[in-house]
């Protein structure tokens, strides 16, 4: 299993940015996704971004697409979610996933169930 360390949550202005970062252990294989997701209380889990670690290959919902930028440094295994212009609808837990099934991310990146390992998530709060 890869051990998933996620850092940068808190609170900011609505307008505002803030950036999560992934960081993996135990795990040095390329050839995967993975996926930025998050869940408000009595929602479901909801996918953000998804990236393929070895082409860069970048996936968005709808409703982040021209706020929110995932990328990747590949000689630390670590992927990063940049967040711009939040809004308060954006306000949620968020999870970085590892779908280590696939060699690439695909029309489905954003079903959470197929993704194996999670982090702990780290709270983000938008006023």
């Amino acid at each position: 299993h890869v051990q998933l360390v996620e850092s940068g949550g808190g609170s900011v202005q609505a307008g505002g940015s803030l950036r999560l970062t992934c960081a993996t252990s135990g795990y040095t294989y390329m050839r995967t996704c993975m996926g930025w997701f998050r869940q408000s209380p009595g929602k479901e889990r909801e996918g953000v971004a998804a990236i393929t670690l070895g082409s860069g290959s970048a996936n968005y919902a709808d409703s982040v697409k021209g706020r929110f930028t995932i990328s990747r440094d590949n000689a630390k295994i670590t992927v990063y979610l940049q967040m711009d212009s939040l809004k308060p609808e954006d306000t949620a837990m968020y999870y970085c996933a590892t779908d280590l099934r696939r060699v690439a991310c695909d029309g489905a990146w954003h079903v959470a169930a197929r993704y194996n390992d999670w982090c702990q998530g780290t709270q983000v709060t938008v006023s």
